[in-house]
């Protein structure tokens, strides 16, 4: 199955985190490739520092639960603690399953496509580098005309991943 992962991460070195956590993917990612890196501005909680923002694509043999708990054990491998942070607050590495193939999810602890990437840059963006067209599985409609809609959130390409 295709998946598209979002990283984000705002503490410590995240380019390096992202490097490591890309690496890990791979464990259970065929065929991984990852965006270039964007430094964004916070859109939620807006006092902390900037955020770093990529997109992984790859094939998984794991279903999607499975697949959530293998992110989760990543993250985990590179700090962080959900038990003590803040909600949209600072954090040294978040990964998202943004899609998952065609698939549209409605489970307790995970809904896919991700409820928020329709409404962000941050995911969009990186998201249409690798993928210029693709189309949310919810609604049909093209990614790029949902990016194009919305307003700035200040988001900025920071460089190539350098892998």
């Amino acid at each position: 199955m295709e998946v598209f992962l979002g990283l984000g991460g705002n503490v410590g070195d995240t380019a390096a985190a992202f490097r490591s956590a890309f690496r890990s993917l791979a464990a259970f990612l065929r065929d991984a490739r990852i965006s270039s890196f964007y430094r964004t501005r916070p859109r939620y909680l807006e006092d902390q520092p900037p955020f770093l923002n990529a997109v992984v694509i790859g094939r998984t043999f794991l279903g999607p639960r499975e697949l959530l708990a293998a992110v989760q054990g990543v993250e985990a491998g590179h700090g962080r603690d959900r038990s003590r942070e803040i909600r949209k607050g600072p954090r040294t590495l978040d990964i998202d399953i943004l899609l998952y193939g065609d698939a549209v999810l409605d489970l307790p602890d995970l809904v896919v496509p991700h409820p928020g990437l329709p409404e962000r840059l941050f995911a969009l963006v990186p998201l249409l580098e690798l993928a210029p067209g693709l189309v949310d599985p919810r609604t049909d409609r093209p990614f790029a005309e949902l990016a194009a809609a919305l307003p700035d959130q200040g988001i900025y390409l920071e460089g190539e991943a350098g892998l």
